[in-house]
């Protein structure tokens, strides 16, 4: 896994998770979910597990509620041991796909029912739950049940309950895959408010790149049970650590190059074509030889004649705001060029055209495999 900068060290520790494996069933048959996972969640800040369906995200998340206990390793918070400690024990509140929202309660009676099964006085519960509906811009539906409201608004009240009781951290299990796309784009923006505004931890799982990327300060990609890589959004999107993460997140391009010659972090390789280009290459790392090289579709650009590579357009797909050129440079190479889309022309190209294509300075990047 690729080291996090010194700074990340410089910040106070909400949750850790130390070495966590955790092991389903016995002998051969044993599923091994978690191997070896270790991360530090720092204080108030937006942190997201992704990764593909059987990661081992949920799992992990389960772990730091107290719905499971790992079979190896531990679970700190605020550098206190947990993992013994049971769900109602925890300063922690999740908040899961399917809502669990009471139907035959309205929308006040369901954010303060967690507060009340805590014996807290009614005027500070009447006062916290007005504070919460105004939080999450819920207050004309108080009085509604929760079975007369929309998607969208179930999950406001989904949140106002979790928050009700001031967690230390709130852990949100793939919260916004029930809902339409532009539900979903408006709510991610509400979430990173919510959390700006509480300076509550988050814990985020989803699948979805680029809900991550839009909404996290920092970001665990996980495969098979690992963590790949943590870093920041653009941390993970323009230095992915090996290929993996690279081509999770977002579109890429993969060339394979010979690596020439390397110094101070920057390799010269030379691509099928036989022009020679300059690659950046992660710290500690040494490749020789062949190696695998990434380029992002935007950081290349479509030219009629010139260029680093060389091929014929396959096929043009508009996208509205871009149009992406898919370039077939010899009989198993496909390169993707993201052009953005201007009102004055189109793209300028058509299928069967002979292209060169433009490699931005810096853009390309060696990958460990």
């Amino acid at each position: 896994m690729m080291p996090e900068p010194a700074t990340a060290q410089d910040k106070r520790v909400a949750i850790e998770a130390k070495s966590i494996v955790k092991q389903f069933g016995e002998g051969p048959s044993a599923l091994r979910a978690l191997d070896n996972v270790s991360l530090a969640i720092r204080e108030n800040e937006f942190f997201t597990l992704l990764g593909p369906s059987g990661c081992g995200k949920t799992t992990l998340l389960r772990l730091i509620a107290g719905f499971e206990y790992p079979s190896e390793g531990a679970i700190l918070l605020d550098g206190q041991d947990i993992a013994g400690l049971p769900p109602f024990k925890r300063p922690i509140n999740t908040v899961f796909q399917s809502y669990a929202l009471f139907p035959h309660l309205t929308v006040w009676e369901n954010v303060a029912f967690g507060l009340q099964m805590r014996g807290r006085p009614k005027g500070e519960i009447a006062a916290r739950v007005a504070e919460m509906l105004k939080l999450v811009h819920m207050e004309e539906l108080a009085r509604r049940r929760t079975d007369q409201i929309s998607g969208g608004q179930a999950q406001r009240v989904a949140l106002a309950r979790a928050l009700a009781p001031a967690p230390k951290v709130l852990l949100l299990d793939e919260p916004l895959s029930a809902l339409d796309y532009k539900l979903r784009k408006e709510m991610q923006i509400e979430l990173k408010r919510l959390q700006h505004e509480t300076g509550i931890t988050f814990v985020f799982v989803t699948h979805d790149q680029e809900e991550a990327l839009t909404m996290s300060d920092r970001i665990a990609v996980m495969s098979k049970g690992k963590v790949r890589q943590i870093g920041s959004p653009w941390d993970i999107y323009d230095k992915p650590a090996e290929r993996f993460v690279a081509d999770f997140i977002g579109e890429t391009n993969f060339l394979t190059a010979a690596v020439t010659g390397i110094s101070n972090g920057v390799a010269n390789v030379r691509l099928k074509s036989g022009t020679d280009i300059l690659a950046t290459v992660a710290e500690g790392f040494q490749p020789k030889g062949e190696a695998t090289i990434v380029v992002r579709p935007e950081h290349a650009r479509a030219v009629p004649q010139g260029g680093q590579l060389a091929g014929t357009v396959e096929n043009i797909v508009y996208f509205g705001t871009d149009t992406h050129i898919h370039v077939r440079l010899g009989e198993d190479d496909l390169f993707t060029v993201r052009q953005q889309n201007s009102r004055a022309q189109s793209c300028g190209f058509a299928i069967g055209d002979r292209v060169g294509i433009e490699i931005a300075a810096d853009a390309a990047q060696v990958l460990r495999d």
